[in-house]
């Protein structure tokens, strides 16, 4: 038997998620590897970049476009649970479930699109280099990966978007100590500061943080009120993450303002920095892309 693709693989993971219950990843690839009774070479084979099994490759790919089609969701970190949507779907019956099957539901369509008109904006055909299909393909994979970040971030503990936004300021170098940097966020709560974080492992200066893990589009309003938080407090730095989106009027205020300097995290910006920082996502494979060295070929 030949490894399957990943559309004949989509309709028996459905299956497999149809209990209602929370299953990981890994019981996920288990579950194939003995439906289509894999051998040991098979599960063993690895994609050309040699850093992961190909089936493990295409179960995930699988879950990811269940996903964007509601049929399944992301319950915690490497675990799934089917939905409602999916439900219904299994109740049809099907031999199989096909892209061209997923294109019914709008949240699919709309992910296929914006993948499309990626591809469009930067196909250039002949002129377009290996190198540059490349880095498209990895911003790609990027952007899907901070998609899937934002969920897993919406659906934690409240607790745990705390401890995030501690690792990350750390990790870009903020915050002196991680018991510094612990004690000084989520404790604060006073007039709309969420907390205060060293600028520096020196400490000379402070940085004041509002973290909210909202659904809804940040206003200018509450941008207001913190910079007015800000004022109380004389502070002259401030950062407001959160999970959801700045309107446009809240971006503008907070880019004019210099008297506290006020710097905006949605939630995009927040899954990209967790990647650039490798915060809750681990390594796959690694290219290094080489060029000839012309010195080496010169007699002399």
């Amino acid at each position: 038997m030949t490894i399957p693709d990943y559309q004949k693989i989509m309709l028996p993971l459905l299956k497999f998620a149809g209990d209602k219950n929370e299953h990981s990843t890994r019981e996920a690839i288990n579950h194939i590897f003995e439906l289509y009774n894999l051998t040991s070479d098979e599960k063993r084979e690895l994609l050309p970049s040699g850093q992961q099994p190909v089936i493990n490759n295409r179960i995930g790919w699988a879950s990811t476009y269940l996903k964007k089609a509601g049929l399944l969701e992301s319950s915690k970190r490497g675990y799934f649970k089917i939905t409602d949507k999916g439900l219904k779907v299994l109740k049809e019956n099907l031999d199989e479930i096909s892209i061209k099957y997923l294109e019914q539901f709008p949240k699919f369509v709309e992910f296929k699109t914006l993948k499309k008109e990626g591809k469009e904006q930067h196909k250039q055909d002949d002129e377009q280099t290996p190198q540059e299909l490349m880095e498209f393909s990895f911003q790609q994979i990027n952007d899907e990966l901070a998609q899937e970040i934002l969920k897993m971030v919406k659906i934690a503990h409240p607790s745990f978007f705390e401890r995030l936004v501690v690792e990350l300021l750390l990790k870009m170098g903020y915050g002196g100590s991680r018991k510094d940097a612990g004690e000084a966020i989520g404790k604060s709560g006073d007039e709309g500061i969420d907390g205060i974080i060293k600028e520096d492992k020196l400490g000379l200066d402070a940085v004041y943080i509002q973290a909210k893990r909202w659904e809804g589009t940040v206003g200018r309003p509450e941008i207001h009120k913190f910079v007015g938080a800000l004022h109380g407090q004389g502070a002259k730095k401030g950062i407001f993450i959160t999970t959801s989106i700045f309107s446009k009027e809240a971006t503008k205020y907070a880019s004019n303002m210099n008297d506290p300097k006020i710097v905006l995290i949605d939630g995009f910006k927040l899954t990209n920095l967790m990647i650039e920082n490798d915060i809750g996502v681990s390594k796959v494979t690694t290219y290094e892309i080489k060029k000839i060295d012309s010195d080496y070929f010169v007699e002399e």
